[in-house]
Parts: C-alpha cells; sequence; structure tokens
C-alpha cells in the first residue's frame, strides 16, 4: 500500500509536468515527483534489524548502510537548488511577460 501511494506520488508529479501550462505549476509539480522519487529510495532502502553503527554498542550485527543516506541528503539538496534557480527563471521571465502560461509565451517569443 505504502508503494502505490509513493509511486501515485511520483506518477501525479510525472502529469502535472506534462498537463499544466502554468509555469509555477509546472515548478510545484517537479518538487512533488521529486519528493516521490526520493520516499520511494527511502521506502526500498529502508531495513528492519540493522543498527546504526555510530549508536549501537559494540556488538557484531548488520549495520545499517550510510551511503543511501548520504546519497538522499544530497539529492534533496541538489532538488532545493534547481527549484531555486528555476524560480528566479520565471521571475526574470514574469517580468517580460504579462503571464507564465507557456502557449502565450511561445507565441509572443521572437528570436
Amino acid at each position: 500500500m505504502l508503494y502505490a501511494c509513493v509511486y501515485a506520488t511520483i506518477l501525479l508529479g510525472f502529469f502535472g509536468i506534462l498537463l499544466k501550462e502554468n509555469l509555477v505549476m509546472k515548478i510545484i509539480a517537479m518538487d512533488v515527483m521529486s519528493t516521490g522519487v526520493i520516499a520511494l529510495f527511502v521506502l526500498v532502502a529502508a531495513k528492519g534489524g540493522v543498527y546504526t553503527p555510530i549508536l549501537a554498542p559494540r556488538t557484531a550485527g548488520n549495520y545499517a548502510d550510510p551511503v543511501p543516506q548520504a546519497v538522499i541528503l544530497t539529492a534533496i539538496v541538489i532538488g532545493f537548488s534547481i527549484q531555486a534557480l528555476m524560480l528566479v527563471a520565471v521571475m526574470k521571465l514574469a517580468r517580460d511577460n504579462p503571464t507564465l502560461e507557456t502557449r502565450a509565451i511561445e507565441q509572443e517569443y521572437r528570436p
């Protein structure tokens, strides 16, 4: 059931990117899709019966791998910076155009 919710979040963001006309809504849909992908990675990497190497007493056993955690944190930071960059680009575009609808911007564009 949890996998279905995560996949639904990813698909909702993907279809939002494809179907929405407003650029801000496309950015929000991309953020929703990114959140779903990160949740999927966390869901796949989660295992029961493993110990945190720093907090567990010094006993032999299965320890959690810290690499997936570092990759997910890096993905969150990169996603945040890309979102901020896209919002700045939309703000600059909004200064020149009265609308943020993609079709209207494409019709007004003159190379």
